[in-house]
C-alpha cells in the first residue's frame, strides 16, 4: 500500500493499516515495522474514529504471531496512548503548527520530533518513507534488533547496525602536520638534496600563492631519524618518542587525500564533508543521531589548546563545531582554556540557586509564549540551552576539579597538565568528559603550519601533543574505555617534500599539499598496529589504498553503527549527509 495515499485517505488506512501491520509482523524480523506507519498511527490519531476498536484488533492480531502476553500489552499499551484524542489543535503558523498550551517536557525526543516537524517535511517522508525500525524501539524493548541503543534525544532509537564505538575524541592539529617528518619515511630523498623536483611529480599540481612564484622546488628531505617501533615496526620520528611506546595502538593512514589547499576549506572540509561553511560538523552529527548520555552535560564538546610556540597561528572560529542544518542544541559547546570553561557558569554573588531556577523559569514560560506566537524552532533549542546551563553549574565545576586525579596519572601527562588552556590539560578534560558520557570531545592545536623554521617549531609542537597522547591511550585503557572511545590524530592536509624559501640540511620550510598526509586513530574499534596506505618517494601522490575525506567520515560513522548511506537529514528537498553525494567508501582493512 502507498503510503502517500494512506496518509491522504484515513479511511483507507483505516482499513488497510491493520493488515499491513501483520505482514510486517509476520516478517523474518518478527516485529519490524516501518517507521512511517507508526508515525502516520500519530499524525491521523484525531482522524480514527474508533480507536479502542483499532486497538482490539492490534491485540488479537498480535497473538496469531505468537507474541508473549507482556509483549501484547505493551504493544497496546503504547498504540493506545498514541491513539488518545489530542488537546484542541493549534493554529498552524506557517509550516508548523503551534504547540498547544499546557505542561509537556520540552526535553522530550519525541516531542521535539513531532512539534518541530513541518507539515511539508511530514508529507514528504510519509511518500517515500524512512526505512524500517524496530517497534521495540518504541515499547522499551519488547523485540530484539541488531542496532544499539542510542542515548537521550537521539534521531535514531537504534544504530543501523551494532556499533564499536560510542564516543570520539578528535585531536586536530591546525595547520597540518608534515607527515615527511612524523609518519612517512622517505630515505632516498636524501640523494635528491636541494635538487628540483622532477615535474613528473609534480604534473602541473596546482600551488599555492605563497610558492607558485618560486623560481624553483628544491627537494628537502627530513632532517629526522626513523626506526621501527612495536611488534608491527611501525615508522616513527625520532619527535615521537612516546607514540614510539603505544605503536602497535595505532593505525596510521598515509594516503588520506584532500580536495582543498588553503586552510579554512580545508578544516571546514575535514571537519563538515563540504569545503563551505554552514554544514553541520561531524561532532552535531554525532549528537544529532546518536543522542546524549548525560543530560548534565552537553553531547559535543570542543577545546582550543594554546600552543607553546605561537609562531604562526591560524584563526579558527566556532564555525568549525556549528551544527548548520541541524537542530541549534547540537553544535558543540565552547569550552574556555582560562578561567571558568563556561562563562557565568557560577551565580553572581549574592545570587542563590533558588533564585536562579526561579528566574530560567521565567525565562522559559517567556520563550514558551515567543515559541507559541512565531513557531521558530531556535527559541525551542535556546530554552534547552537554558535548562542544560543550570545543569552544568553543578557538574563542570566537578569534572575541572583535578583534585581528586590521582597523582600517578597527573605525571603521566606531562608537567603542563595542570595549566588550563594546554594541550596536557584539554587530552586529561578529554578523557574525564568521555567517562561522564560526552558523546564528542573536539580538541584543537595550533601553530602546525609551518613555512618556514620548521625545525624551530617542529619540536616544540611535538612536545606539546606527544606525551599527553600517550598519557589519553593509556588512561583510557586504565578507566575501560578505550575499546569504546575512538581517538583521531591529524591536521588537514600535508606539507610538500619541496622547500619553501631558505633551504640548508638544519631547516626548511614546506607548503601545503593536499594529494597525501597522514593521519592516527587508536581504539574505538580501529584495528592497532597497522600502517596503511603508500606514497611515492617523494611522499607527493598516493601509489597504494588513496582515503578521500569521505571515506574516513563514513569510516567513523561505521564504527558509531551508522550506515552513511542511511544517516541523512532532510533539508532543501534533499536528504543531506556526512559523506555528500559522491560514492564513500568504509575502509574495513582498518577495523577491527
Amino acid at each position: 500500500m502507498d503510503m502517500a495515499v494512506a496518509v491522504s485517505s484515513p479511511r483507507v488506512f483505516t482499513e488497510h493499516g491493520v493488515a499491513m501491520l501483520s505482514s510486517v509482523l509476520r516478517s523474518e524480523t518478527a516485529v519490524r515495522v516501518n517507521i512511517v506507519i507508526v508515525r502516520t498511527f500519530v499524525k491521523l490519531r484525531k482522524l480514527l474514529a474508533t480507536p479502542g476498536e483499532l486497538v482490539t484488533q492490534i491485540q488479537e492480531l498480535a497473538k496469531t504471531v505468537q507474541l508473549h502476553d507482556h509483549q501484547i500489552k505493551a504493544i497496546s499499551d503504547v498504540l493506545q496512548r498514541m491513539l488518545t484524542p489530542p488537546p484542541a489543535p493549534a493554529k498552524p503558523i506557517g509550516f508548523h503548527t503551534i504547540p498547544p498550551k499546557k505542561e509537556h517536557n520540552m526535553l522530550s525526543p519525541l516531542n521535539d520530533y513531532f512539534t518541530l516537524e513541518s507539515r511539508r517535511q511530514f508529507f514528504a517522508s510519509a511518500g517515500f518513507g524512512l526505512g524500517t525500525a524496530a517497534l521495540a524501539t518504541l515499547t522499551d524493548g519488547i523485540a530484539k534488533a541488531d542496532g544499539s541503543k542510542t542515548g537521550e534525544g537521539a534521531a535514531l532509537p537504534l544504530t543501523h547496525f551494532p556499533a564499536k564505538c560510542k564516543n570520539i575524541i578528535y585531536l586536530h592539529m591546525v595547520g597540518g602536520p608534515s607527515q615527511l617528518d612524523l609518519f612517512d619515511p622517505k630515505p632516498k630523498m636524501d640523494a635528491m638534496y636541494d635538487k628540483d623536483l622532477p615535474e613528473s611529480i609534480r604534473n602541473g599540481q596546482r600551488l599555492t600563492t605563497m610558492t607558485s612564484g618560486q623560481a624553483r622546488f628544491p627537494v628537502a628531505p627530513s632532517k629526522y631519524k626513523f626506526a621501527q617501533y612495536g611488534k608491527s615496526g611501525q615508522w616513527l620520528s625520532e619527535m615521537l618518542p612516546w607514540k614510539a611506546k603505544m605503536a602497535d595502538d595505532l593505525c596510521i593512514v598515509r594516503s588520506m587525500h584532500t580536495e582543498a589547499i588553503n586552510h579554512e576549506p580545508a578544516i571546514t572540509f575535514m571537519q563538515t564533508g563540504n569545503q563551505n561553511t554552514g554544514k553541520p560538523c561531524l561532532g552535531s552529527w554525532m549528537s544529532y543521531g546518536l543522542g546524549s548520555l548525560n543530560k548534565n552535560l552537553p553531547t559535543f564538546v570542543v577545546m582550543v589548546a594554546v600552543p607553546s610556540n605561537q609562531e604562526q597561528v591560524q584563526a579558527i572560529s566556532a564555525r568549525l563545531w556549528q551544527s548548520g542544518y541541524l537542530p541549534g542544541e547540537h553544535a558543540g559547546c565552547s569550552f574556555r582554556a582560562k578561567g571558568d570553561p563556561i562563562l557565568f557558569i557560577n551565580n553572581p554573588p549574592g545570587v542563590s540557586s533558588n533564585v536562579r531556577r526561579t528566574t530560567l523559569d521565567g525565562l522559559k514560560k517567556l520563550n514558551e509564549l515567543n515559541y507559541a506566537a512565531v513557531g521558530d524552532p531556535e527559541t525551542h533549542t535556546r530554552i534547552q540551552q537554558y535548562e542544560m546551563a543550570y545543569r552544568m553549574q553543578t557538574s563542570v565545576p566537578d569534572l575541572v576539579d583535578l583534585k581528586k586525579e590521582d597523582t600517578k596519572v597527573l605525571e603521566s601527562y606531562g608537567p603542563d597538565v595542570a595549566k588550563p588552556g594546554t594541550f596536557a590539560n584539554t587530552a586529561l578534560m578529554a578523557r574525564k568528559l568521555v567517562e561522564k558520557g560526552v558523546r564528542f570531545v573536539q580538541v584543537y592545536h595550533n601553530n602546525w603550519d609551518h613555512h618556514g623554521n620548521l625545525a624551530g617549531r617542529m619540536p616544540d609542537q611535538c612536545k606539546d601533543v606527544d606525551q599527553p597522547c600517550h598519557a589519553l591511550i593509556q588512561d583510557l585503557k586504565r578507566t575501560g574505555l578505550f575499546d569504546s572511545t575512538l581517538v583521531v590524530w591529524g591536521g588537514e592536509f600535508g606539507r610538500t617534500i619541496y622547500s619553501q624559501g631558505g633551504l640548508s640540511k638544519t631547516n626548511y620550510g614546506r607548503d601545503h599539499h593536499p594529494r597525501c598526509f597522514s593521519i592516527w586513530m587508536a581504539g574505538g574499534g580501529i584495528q592497532g598496529g597497522v600502517t596503511y596506505g603508500e606514497t611515492d618517494d617523494f611522499s607527493y601522490n598516493i601509489t597504494k589504498d588513496p582515503v578521500a575525506v569521505r571515506d574516513f567520515h563514513a569510516t567513523v560513522l561505521h564504527l558509531l553503527g551508522l550506515d552513511h548511506e542511511k544517516f541523512a537529514y532532510r533539508y532543501q528537498g534533499l536528504d543531506q549527509k556526512l559523506t555528500g553525494v559522491e560514492k564513500a567508501n568504509v575502509i574495513k582493512k582498518l577495523l577491527a
